[in-house]
C-alpha cells in the first residue's frame, strides 16, 4: 500500500471518530468486519490504540458487542460439547475472597457442567480465578479441548482468554499501558464459545448492565442473567437487593433477588484464598461467605431454569450447600 493510499482500517477509527457531529458508533456489520480485522492481524497498531480508545470514551453499544463477539466466534475451534452453563471471570476480586468459585464448584457436584473463562493479571492489587483455582484443587486447563474433557470428568473448567483466545489477552493486557481497560473487557465476557443455553454475567458499572443484555438477545441467546456483581465478577452481594436483568427466549426481563444479611459483615484485611477451603469444609462459618456462595448459584440455578422462583431458587442452593461433600475441595 502506497503512503497517499487509505488503510482499509481507517474507515473504522473515522466513524467513530469524527467530531461531536460527526462521529456514531459501529453497526453490527461494522463491528464484525472491523474486529476480523483486528483479530486477523491486519491493522497497524496505531490504528488498534485509536480504535480502542475512541470505543472506550464513547462506551460499547450493544450492536458493536454482538458483532464483535461474531467476529471472534467465527475464528474459534470449538469441540463439540453440550454444556449447561457459561461463567465469565475477567475482574478480580480485591476487597473480598471470590466467593462465585464456590458457587461454581457446587453447582458442578450437583450435575451443572460449566465451562468459566476469563483473564489474568490486567490490573494491578487483584486476585484472578486462574490463580485460586489451583489452590482450591482444580487445574485450569491450556486449551478448548482440555476444557472439554475436563467437563467430561468433573462438570467444570476454567480456561484462560490467554488460551482461549490470545489475540484478545493481549489487547486486555494494554490496560497498562493506555490507562483504560478496553472494550474487549465487555467483549470477551459475551463469547460462550460452547454455546451454552445459559449464561451469567456480572458488571461493575450499572450503564454496562443494559448492553449485555441487549447484546445477549441480538445474539439469540436463549438464557441470560446479569447482574451488578462484587467487583464487577458475577457474585451477589448479600448485603443488598440484587437486580438481575434478564433474557429468555428472546424477552427481556428483570428480576429482584432480596437482601441475605441483616447487618454488613466486618471485611477480610487480608485475601486468604485458605480461608475459602475453611469455609467450604465448614471450618470457618462466615455468614458474608456462605450468602455469597449460596446466593450467587442460585441465580444461576434459575436461568439454567433449575428452578422457576427467586424463592425455590434460593431454597435449592441453600440445600446443595448443606449437603455439600465437604472433602471434596483442595
Amino acid at each position: 500500500m502506497s503512503s497517499m493510499e487509505e488503510h482499509p482500517f481507517a474507515q473504522y477509527v473515522r466513524t467513530l471518530g469524527k467530531g461531536r457531529k460527526g462521529s456514531r458508533g459501529l453497526s453490527r456489520d461494522e463491528a464484525r468486519d472491523a474486529f476480523g480485522m483486528i483479530l486477523d492481524d491486519q491493522v497497524e497498531p496505531e490504528q488498534l490504540g485509536a480504535f480502542l480508545m475512541l470505543m472506550r470514551v464513547k462506551e460499547e453499544t450493544a450492536e458493536e458487542v454482538a458483532g464483535t463477539v461474531e467476529a471472534i466466534r467465527q475464528r474459534l475451534d470449538v469441540p463439540a460439547l453440550n454444556i449447561d452453563l457459561d461463567w465469565s471471570s475477567y475482574a478480580g476480586k480485591r476487597r473480598h475472597l471470590p466467593w462465585f468459585i464456590l458457587s461454581n464448584l457446587l453447582l458442578a457436584a450437583n450435575g451443572l457442567r460449566i465451562f468459566m473463562h476469563g483473564a489474568t493479571g490486567h490490573t494491578a492489587g487483584r486476585i484472578y480465578t486462574r490463580d485460586v483455582l489451583p489452590q482450591l484443587g482444580v487445574q485450569p486447563a491450556t486449551s478448548l479441548d482440555e476444557a472439554a474433557e475436563q467437563i467430561e470428568r468433573d462438570g467444570f473448567a476454567y480456561l484462560d482468554l490467554e488460551h482461549l483466545q490470545p489475540r484478545l489477552h493481549r489487547i486486555i493486557n494494554l490496560r497498562p499501558l493506555l490507562g483504560l481497560r478496553s472494550p474487549v473487557h465487555t467483549i470477551a465476557r459475551m463469547l460462550n464459545p460452547f454455546a451454552a443455553p445459559a449464561m451469567v454475567q456480572g458488571i461493575f458499572h450499572p450503564g454496562y448492565q443494559k448492553v449485555h443484555q441487549e447484546a445477549a438477545q441480538l445474539l439469540g441467546q436463549p438464557h441470560m442473567a446479569v447482574l451488578k456483581g462484587e467487583g464487577g465478577e458475577i457474585e451477589r452481594n448479600p448485603e443488598g437487593d440484587c437486580r438481575v436483568d434478564t433474557v429468555h427466549d428472546g424477552q427481556l426481563g428483570e428480576e429482584l433477588w432480596p437482601t441475605l444479611l441483616s447487618r454488613r459483615q466486618v471485611k477480610d484485611e487480608q485475601l486468604e484464598v485458605s480461608r475459602m477451603q475453611a469455609v467450604w469444609r465448614g471450618e470457618d462459618d462466615d455468614p458474608y461467605a456462605r450468602a455469597a456462595t449460596i446466593g450467587t448459584a442460585a441465580i444461576a440455578l434459575k436461568v439454567c431454569g433449575r428452578a422457576t422462583s427467586v424463592d425455590a431458587a434460593q431454597r435449592m442452593a441453600e440445600q446443595m450447600w448443606q449437603e455439600r461433600d465437604t472433602a471434596r475441595l483442595g
